[in-house]
């Protein structure tokens, strides 16, 4: 292993670490924030105890997420030196931001796990708000200066430096307002689906939980306005990297051809020596009104782009079909599960529903990391799009295989302690199954649906 490949795997692997903790981080407050204003207004015990039940695991994940995010904030400095010398002016403003806002949430979220009982009840909701505020907020600081990395602005190059930083049209970047709203999106579609499919595998197992159907209508709500929300936002994202960054978008789709009226490919395999794509199903016209909105526009194809700056096609067009199948099937489940709650006014309790939204349930942290893979690797051979390479922002510290191997037993280690802490506090917890099984089974499923 190369030293370049020996960093960008350290760094490929604590970004996908760090990433379920921070989607977490975004997301899960705002079922917190659910669930406690619905015990205020109703004063029903079980919305009190989902608030609690789910907070454990929020400060759980918050804690391994703290520490995930400073190891990468190192690494930045010490396995890309180059990127930083030139990045830092830049970047430096909205790590800034993200590192207040980061210490914002942790104040309210003490306050937050704390202050029952210690603060007035709207104080304390209030504090599970600035949680979710300041949370959302850290993640989107951090996606303004990825999205930099994709589209470079707001300062001038002088002598191959760069200078006359403009720190708010750098955070501004095209691409910030389409990939930020993307990835907000997804973090809530993520989290939200993968609660709802928790409680979807109890209620399977035992029907009439009246604890797990309000748990089950909070994660199923949120769930469906970011489920139908997300293929929207995704192709506005489309048509941005369309305009910005054609190889990625080549790559995506396994595109080869420079054409009009380009068919878009579903599935397939890229062969990048014989610059083919095999066994694809076309439709037709279907790129060209992805990426501009006009079935007949002309969407560069691979050939047009240097070799030697072309992404690796094969990683990027699996990950981008992965992350579309999975939206859309998310996507589909959320549109039935909206319809039979429409129609019916009370949440759909369907096997079936239930069975989908169990299969749905990792889909949204998949197809997360399966979009950061398209973003990431998509951007290759370059750091900085356009201007610094990959290969020449990395340290000349030899055997980087070395902390590679370290970090990778290191976080191994975090994911198991991870895994049995929240089985402990969380999933052992009696609140769990208790306050059914202390109020009676029948007794729940009495005072109403969700």
């Amino acid at each position: 292993m190369t030293d370049l490949l020996a960093a960008r795997s350290q760094m490929a692997m604590s970004l996908g670490f760090h990433m379920f903790f921070a989607v977490v981080g975004m997301a899960m407050p705002l079922l917190m924030v659910i669930a406690e204003g619905l015990w205020l207004r109703t004063r029903e015990p079980d919305y009190r105890e989902l608030a609690h039940r789910w907070a454990k695991g929020t400060a759980i994940l918050f804690a391994v997420g703290a520490v995930s995010g400073s190891v990468l904030s190192f690494e930045l400095g010490l396995l890309w030196p180059t990127f930083m010398r030139h990045a830092g002016p830049v970047i430096g403003m909205p790590f800034s931001l993200e590192g207040f806002a980061f210490f914002l949430e942790a104040i309210f979220l003490g306050i937050w796990l704390y202050g029952w009982d210690r603060v007035s009840p709207l104080i304390h909701w209030l504090s599970g708000v600035a949680v979710l505020v300041s949370g959302t907020a850290s993640g989107v600081f951090v996606v303004m200066a990825n999205a930099w990395m994709n589209t470079p602005a707001g300062f001038s190059i002088v002598g191959g430096e760069i200078r006359d930083v403009n720190v708010w049209a750098a955070m501004l970047n095209p691409a910030a307002p389409t990939q930020v709203t993307h990835m907000a999106i997804a973090a809530f579609q993520a989290v939200a689906f993968a609660v709802a499919a928790i409680h979807a595998w109890v209620l399977l197992r035992q029907p009439g939980q009246g604890f797990h159907q309000r748990a089950f209508a909070i994660a199923l709500g949120v769930a469906i306005v970011s489920g139908v929300l997300q293929p929207i936002s995704g192709d506005f994202s489309a048509k941005q990297i369309a305009r910005n960054q054609p190889a990625k978008l080549a790559a995506a789709e396994a595109h080869w051809e420079t054409r009009a009226a380009a068919p878009l490919s579903i599935g397939g395999w890229p062969d990048e020596v014989a610059e083919t794509t095999s066994w694809a199903l076309e439709i037709p016209y279907g790129l060209s009104f992805l990426a501009h909105g006009d079935p007949n526009a002309a969407v560069t194809g691979l050939k047009d782009i240097p070799k030697q700056d072309r992404p690796p096609v094969a990683v990027v067009h699996v990950a981008f079909q992965a992350m579309v199948g999975m939206g859309m099937y998310m996507a589909a489940v959320a549109l039935a599960a909206a319809v039979l709650w429409r129609r019916r006014k009370r949440v759909p309790l369907d096997p079936w529903l239930l069975k989908a939204l169990v299969v749905a349930g990792p889909m949204g942290m998949l197809s997360v990391q399966a979009g950061w893979v398209v973003t990431e690797v998509g951007r290759q051979p370059w750091v900085i799009h356009g201007f610094l390479r990959t290969a020449d922002a990395v340290t000349p510290m030899p055997y980087l295989i070395v902390p590679f191997l370290t970090f990778t037993l290191l976080y191994l280690v975090l994911a198991v302690v991870v895994v049995l802490l929240m089985k402990r506090q969380v999933f052992a917890s009696p609140g769990l199954a208790a306050t059914d099984k202390a109020q009676g089974g029948a007794t729940a499923t009495d005072r109403g649906d969700a």
